[in-house]
């Protein structure tokens, strides 16, 4: 099994969906012109596809068709077609929020002069997201995303759980001052990450976001906008999902870069992660599994891989002592550690560099 590459949109690219052949060609002649890559799509995987791209270029039934999807609003959305705009083709350009109507070929000069301004505008820097779920409940999710955002350099650990009590226990910093998910009062749009970080309890280089003890729903437009935040602030994401299919973790898995799926090795577990394995990769087909040991009846991790039917990003023994630890001041992963050793694999892949666990 090949372990699945982040499809992180390269900076200056354009994402196109024209359906129309002659057009979709003068839009690539026009995008040469212009000096941007061009990735040409039936429709965005998702949200990260569609805010990640320079641009985006689009026929009216395409707009129609993203406008449905309910993809956020964005800057720089183009509109094409071969004839001069109708009245459906303005409202379809309102839908999508497009901001430049043009007709091809009769306006090259403009749609250049577009893609090359989008393309100098493009958000250089952008961090990496990822989304941590548990084939089960005690999978070990929730342990294992705070060790990703404890061995990345820099990281936001956002808790999307409303009923796991508090990632903030986790990563034992329920006792530091800052807000919580109830302490916050979002409706969507952009958050500048400066700002929300200074406001977040931090430790040892991770801020955190986490659940109240409430079990108050956490809103799929404001976790939308703190990964952003976090993304355009340059740090890596780490979100930890409920298995649950809510809409707010339906967000954190279509705006993620990979998705992890914890899986003990073990019968029960396996089934489990099998069972949720369409839900995920409907959200986002970029995603892979960390086998967890031990096996109490010797499965190994090609085999708990084979069963899913997902890529290994890593398998990892036991952690001695992990109870323990989380109950006396939270975890503190060490490097070489099973689960420190696990996070910086998929760490790895989540930057681009394949690492494959050998079985």
């Amino acid at each position: 099994m090949a372990v699945p590459n982040p499809t992180i949109t390269p900076t200056g690219t354009v994402l196109a969906l024209v359906g129309d052949p002659l057009l979709r060609d003068d839009v690539s002649r026009v995008a040469a012109a212009a000096g941007v890559g061009l990735v040409v799509v039936d429709e965005p995987s998702g949200r990260k596809a569609w805010m990640a791209a320079a641009a985006v270029v689009l026929d009216a039934p395409s707009a129609q068709r993203c406008a449905a999807r309910a993809l956020p609003r964005r800057t720089r959305v183009i509109l094409v077609g071969s004839d001069a705009p109708r009245p459906d083709d303005w409202q379809a350009a309102i839908a999508i929020g497009a901001q430049h109507l043009v007709t091809l070929p009769g306006q090259d000069a403009e749609l250049v002069a577009a893609l090359s301004e989008a393309a100098s505008h493009d958000e250089a820097g952008r961090g990496p997201a990822v989304a941590v779920l548990g084939a089960r409940g005690g999978a070990g999710a929730s342990v294992f995303a705070v060790a990703l955002a404890q061995s990345a350099p820099s990281a936001l650990l956002v808790d999307a759980d409303p009923w796991s009590g508090g990632i903030d226990l986790v990563a034992g910093s329920e006792d530091l001052a800052g807000l919580r998910w109830p302490d916050l009062a979002l409706q969507g749009g952009r958050l500048g990450y400066p700002a929300l970080r200074d406001a977040l309890p931090c430790r040892d280089g991770v801020s955190v976001l986490s659940s109240g003890r409430s079990g108050a729903d956490i809103e799929a437009g404001p976790l939308g906008a703190v990964i952003d935040a976090g993304c355009r602030g340059g740090v890596t994401v780490v979100c930890d999902v409920p298995r649950r299919a809510t809409e707010a973790a339906e967000t954190a898995l279509d705006a993620a870069d990979l998705v992890v799926l914890v899986t003990p090795a073990d019968v029960r577990s396996c089934t489990a992660a099998a069972a949720a394995r369409p839900w995920v990769l409907a959200c986002n087909p970029n995603a892979g599994v960390v086998v967890r040991g031990p096996s109490p009846g010797g499965l190994r991790a090609a085999e708990v891989a084979r069963i899913v039917d997902l890529p290994i990003l890593a398998a990892m023994r036991a952690q001695a002592g992990i109870a323990e630890v989380l109950e006396r001041g939270g975890l503190r992963v060490r490097p070489r550690s099973p689960l420190g050793a696990a996070a910086r694999r998929v760490l790895a892949v989540l930057a681009g560099h394949p690492v494959q666990e050998a079985a």
